[in-house]
This record gives C-alpha cells, structure tokens and sequence, in this order.
C-alpha cells in the first residue's frame, strides 16, 4: 500500500476529495514552501506571503469537495496563490490611497483633535470586529496577532491542532479584511 508521500498528486487529490485529512496535509506539505517563495517574490513580505498561503490552504480544505481542477495541482495552486497575491496587492493599494486621501483632508483641517478623535472611532472599529468573532477564532487570533505566539504554541495553550490554529487565524484574518474594508469603503462614499 503506498504512503501519502508516495502519491501523486492526481491522486492525493481524490483522497482530499473524500475528506482525507492525511492527504490534504500531504498537499500542504508538498505546495506550501513553494507558494510562499512564490507570494513572497511579489509581496516582498515573509509575514504576508505566509498569510496569503494559509488562507488559500483553508480554502482549498473548506471546498475540498467542490474542488474542479481542470489542469494540474501544482497549476492550479500557482494560479490561486498568484490571483491571491494580485488581490491582495490591488486592496493593499486601495487601503494606501485611502489613507493618503485621509491625512490631505487631516492636514487640511489641521485639527489633532479631530484626527484623535477619528483615530479612536477607526480603533474601536477593529476591536469591535474581533470583539464579533467566534470565541475559539477570537482566541487563535488574539493570541497570534496580539501576543504573538506561533502555531504551535497557540494549539498547544488551547488544546486543539496546529491546522484549527492555522485555519482559525485564516478565516478570522478574512472576517476581519472584508468587514474593514466595507467600512473603510462607506467612510469614503461618506467624505466624498
């Protein structure tokens, strides 16, 4: 009987096509070097480039049945990651103009306290938002982010895998993303 690490990708593919989680962390295994070398040669940034590829590795897990790839797994990966890291750049971009846009107005005002002021609502925001995430997502988060502790020393404090913590942080970092990024968008429509 041949191991996981001896199978090809067709076929670890179909075994995460029916739920195989020694599988699936077999393709995590085999892909997630690579794409972050890949994400991190456009982003410049280890952090981000890992972010990137746990996100598409918890989205790849949470479809994993749905999955229709129609060229190689490799391919497809690739494809994913580098549509990630677009994205990701785009919104990034996004995000720089706003804040231009917002300091010019700031400086134009040239009032500290209003810019204080808007400082703690944008601040209250975020804290709110995490406030909003589920308990164990809140918890991974937190940790990760704020005390930052790794992985492992995340699943090890709350008794659950290293994957949960991964794919915890993951979704909680995409909640967070596409809240925010709403907000920041209706503070636009607003001003302007």
């Amino acid at each position: 009987m041949k191991t996981c690490e001896t199978l090809s990708d067709n076929e670890l593919l179909l075994l995460l096509q029916k739920d195989n989680h020694t599988a699936f962390t077999e393709i995590y295994n085999r892909f997630k070097g690579l794409l972050i070398v890949h994400a991190y040669n456009k982003l410049n940034n280890r952090d981000e480039a890992k972010d990137i590829v746990q996100e598409l590795f918890a989205t790849v897990w949470d479809n994993r049945r749905e999955l229709q790839i129609r060229e190689t797994l490799s391919g497809y990966l690739y494809t994913a990651i580098r549509n990630r890291v677009i994205k990701y750049i785009s919104r990034k971009k996004s995000e720089r103009h706003y804040l231009e846009t917002l300091n010019k107005v700031v400086e134009a005002n040239n009032s500290p306290t209003d810019y204080l002021v808007r400082e703690h609502q944008l601040s209250k925001l975020i804290e709110d938002e995490i406030d909003q995430l589920p308990s164990k997502m809140k918890a991974c988060f937190l940790l990760s982010r704020k005390h930052n502790l790794s992985h492992r020393e995340i699943a090890e404090e709350l008794g659950i895998s290293e994957l949960t913590v991964k794919k915890q942080v993951a979704n909680a970092l995409k909640v967070l993303r596409t809240k925010l990024g709403l907000f920041a968008y209706i503070i636009m429509l607003i001003r302007y």
